[in-house]
């Protein structure tokens, strides 16, 4: 295997299945972790219809629990395995394996340093998930890259061709003493890309990982973007959603071309006593054959599936209930993280 057959993949491409980690009391979802876990069913008996989901669990209790709550569901349970180890938080699409592949069927787990959005939380045990993963026999064999680099993969989208796009405003305040050229070498040297593609501007209430690119804006097949448009004036997001949107405007593919935007529409403001929250549309997960859409019982539901729908032509669009996710400051794709396919033992 050369440096040159190292790639990450897009998110659209075949998958072995997708990991979650199931809630429970010892989580920050504990003062709603009924209405938590019906979003955590719902997600679950999605990813099920299309591909093989493997569920993290603290113990053997919270096993049986998730089990029953699923099988009442009528979730397809021969998709559906568990495996069992210690975890602060559920985010996984910042604690799991981001995952290289190559020309050859190789697999590289890439394991970044998790510091819990920048110290914000505690993340000891988050930051040691994915060698317990590896440890309990969750892969194929597979190199297993440990990096000393702080990095989340709810931070950086990939087209599958060497473009990965990222935000400043998150990875200067993971790395404040390093250059955007820096920043970007140890990019392109660990993710394998050619390039990498800034975003300046964009932002959410409510979003404690300093505007991830997930809540923000989306690679897309065919050269486009999906990304989360606010067309209220008068809201506060209206002025630096629009500077977003004119950044990617200005952006362009590998061969020089503009790219093909889709444009999300906004939901109305959810309010959590005096705190808003993130309801971002952008922050979908694609699976196999479908994309599951983070839906917040707002009249924009239909509409951003239907974009969705558009820019991922020939793949049904399933909503999955996100309202008790965002009370923590994250939604759908936050929770998740996609393994490619061969990856899974």
């Amino acid at each position: 295997m050369t440096v040159s057959d190292l790639r990450l993949p897009a998110e659209w491409e075949p998958q072995a299945g997708v990991l979650i980690a199931w809630p429970h009391q010892g989580t920050d979802w504990a003062p709603r972790l009924v209405d938590t876990e019906t979003t955590y069913i719902a997600l679950a008996c999605a990813i099920a219809r299309f591909e093989p989901l493997r569920i993290c669990v603290a113990d053997q209790a919270l096993r049986e629990r998730a089990e029953r709550l699923l099988r009442e569901a009528g979730a397809e349970l021969s998709r559906i395995d568990f495996v069992t180890l210690p975890y602060d938080d559920t985010w996984l699409r910042d604690s799991g394996p981001i995952t290289l592949v190559s020309s050859d069927g190789q697999r590289v787990l890439n394991d970044f340093r998790f510091t819990g959005w920048g110290g914000k939380f505690g993340a000891e045990q988050d930051d040691a998930l994915i060698t317990g993963l590896v440890a309990r026999g969750l892969f194929a064999p597979a190199a297993h890259q440990r990096i000393d680099w702080a990095l989340e993969g709810g931070a950086i989208e990939s087209d599958g061709h060497g473009t990965v796009l990222t935000t400043w405003r998150c990875l200067t305040q993971r790395h404040p003493s390093l250059s955007r050229e820096a920043i970007s070498e140890s990019l392109r040297r660990s993710l394998h890309a050619s390039r990498v593609l800034w975003l300046d501007h964009g932002y959410l209430e409510g979003d404690d990982t300093d505007a991830h690119i997930d809540t923000l804006a989306r690679l897309a097949p065919d050269d486009a973007i999906v990304y989360q448009a606010c067309d209220d004036s008068s809201d506060s997001h209206h002025q630096e959603l629009q500077r977003m949107a004119d950044e990617l405007a200005a952006l362009r593919t590998a061969d020089g071309r503009a790219y093909t935007l889709h444009a999300l529409p906004w939901a109305q403001p959810i309010i959590d006593g005096e705190r808003r929250l993130a309801a971002s549309y952008a922050n979908y997960l694609i699976v196999n054959g479908a994309v599951l859409m983070p839906a917040y019982g707002d009249p924009a539901d239909d509409q951003a599936a239907a974009v969705i729908a558009q820019a991922h032509p020939g793949r049904e669009v399933v909503p999955v209930p996100c309202r008790p996710l965002i009370w923590q400051n994250g939604s759908l794709h936050c929770v998740t993280m996609q393994l490619p396919q061969g990856t899974l033992a």
